[in-house]
């Protein structure tokens, strides 16, 4: 009998569609009773002690796991890997669940799936993959981000170790010797990322390195242990050793999602700049140091994956020499952007830029509408789409963020994605809570309301 065996003991799905619950857990079987209807299952149950081919007792061969996983969440497992289409009708799921098929492009200024208006709308929520979370907590975050009319979620798919520390990593370090874990807290896990993405009808944008020293310091490893500790931040870039192993991280990551459509687009780095977490700096980086680079990856991306868009993923600095904001001199030696000239590059699909005027040390407003309108300046010269794919700001939340989705909305920007989303799980756990939107919140609301306004503007009825 083949079966896939859910990632936790108690429940096994055979390939017949019938469900072998072990007597290991105590279920409810009238709690199920409604759920079992629905996917139309038989039921059996079975000691923990019989001989069972292959499931290693409905854990798994050599399962040594936790044994308190809720069986409606496994079943919605099932859900997830065997029907997604029905995850709609278990309780509490109320939001289009449509499983994603095909791929997103670009026409002009918009985001399009086959042939019709695409609109891009959701969060950030870099930690989904990375905090050892079971799928049904992934489920449940995506379901949340879902919830609000979302369509995408922009997520890390990196995190570089030296030393393996129970969390989820995809890539470990000896000297100089990088190993990329495919393994089941590894690419597995992030296999897992984009299936409960897909049960709640969300794509994915997916972030490859960081140029910050968070979750395993991205850039800063690659050149720390292939160049020595302390080497310049920007040899990433420039670094043929360093672009080399990039290069084979990318290529592994990227090839195992060819034909994958629950990803929308790669990013080549969360914020690259010249400068990093530390002050370690060749004094040689420019523009055209990042624009080159820039241009290399992307064309490499673009050689062996096709059907997936490309984007920098960077804060989009302007270049404008006569103006005192800091934002607005990408020439400084330590950003090395220009937005408008990055979105002249013909292997990158769209724009990407962020928002955070207390950070900065700007006003939110006017400041805060003023760099929207600047970039879709950008925009319409380019005919390319653009994302304001990361904001924030610590006060005032609900007025600041209703006036930039209505620079949004009103000069035609693609699409935005909030930093960041959070969840509360059954467990009374929370997710990263730095800047959240939890469910149930004004702020959450919020976004419900701009999610429908943009795909109305947009005419996007999928």
């Amino acid at each position: 009998m083949s079966s896939y065996t859910v990632p936790g003991p108690g429940l096994c799905i055979s390939a017949s569609s019938s469900l072998l619950l072990c007597s290991g857990l105590e279920l409810s079987m009238k709690r199920l009773s409604g759920v079992f209807s629905l996917l139309g299952l038989a039921v059996t149950t079975a000691s923990a002690q019989s001989t069972v081919p292959i499931f290693g007792q409905c854990g798994g061969e050599n399962w040594t796991g936790s044994t308190s996983e809720s069986p409606l969440a496994l079943l919605e497992v099932y859900v997830l890997l065997k029907t997604p289409s029905t995850l709609n009708a278990l309780p509490g799921r109320s939001h289009p669940t449509a499983t994603p098929t095909g791929f997103v492009k670009t026409s002009g200024i918009h985001f399009t799936l086959n042939g019709k208006p695409f609109t891009v709308v959701g969060a950030n929520a870099y930690w989904v993959g990375l905090m050892a979370y079971p799928v049904s907590e992934m489920l449940t975050a995506f379901h949340d981000i879902a919830a609000t009319g979302a369509s995408v979620v922009r997520t890390w798919g990196f995190n570089e170790v030296t030393t393996p520390d129970g969390v989820a990593y995809y890539q470990s370090w000896v000297g100089k010797t990088p190993t990329i874990n495919t393994g089941t807290n590894g690419l597995q896990n992030f296999d897992n990322v984009v299936a409960a993405a897909k049960a709640n009808g969300l794509r994915l944008i997916v972030t490859l390195t960081n140029n910050w020293s968070d979750y395993g310091g991205g850039m800063d490893v690659y050149v720390n242990q292939l160049l020595g500790q302390g080497q310049p931040h920007d040899f990433f870039y420039t670094n043929p050793t360093v672009m080399a192993a990039y290069k084979n991280y990318v290529k592994t990551f990227v090839t195992r999602y060819l034909n994958e459509p629950g990803i929308l687009a790669w990013e080549l780095a969360n914020e690259p700049r010249c400068l990093g977490s530390t002050s370690s700096s060749s004094g040689n980086c420019t523009i055209s140091t990042i624009s080159t680079w820039a241009q290399e990856m992307s064309a490499f991306i673009k050689s062996i994956d096709s059907n997936h868009l490309v984007a920098i993923g960077d804060e989009g600095f302007i270049n404008d020499p006569g103006n005192p904001i800091f934002v607005y001199q990408g020439f400084s030696s330590s950003l090395g952007i220009d937005f408008a000239a990055n979105l002249n590059i013909s292997t990158l699909d769209f724009g990407t830029f962020h928002l955070y005027p207390d950070s900065w040390g700007e006003p939110a407003n006017p400041f805060g509408t003023q760099w929207i309108v600047d970039h879709a300046t950008a925009m319409r010269a380019s005919n390319k789409p653009i994302l304001l794919e990361e904001f924030g700001i610590t006060n005032d939340e609900e007025d600041v963020y209703g006036s930039w989705y209505s620079a949004i909305l009103s000069n035609n920007v693609a699409g935005d994605l909030i930093w960041q989303a959070g969840s509360v799980f059954a467990s009374g756990a929370e997710s990263d809570p730095n800047g959240a939107v939890f469910p149930g919140t004004a702020l959450y609301t919020l976004d419900t309301q701009h999610a429908a306004a943009l795909r109305a503007r947009d005419g996007d009825s999928q």
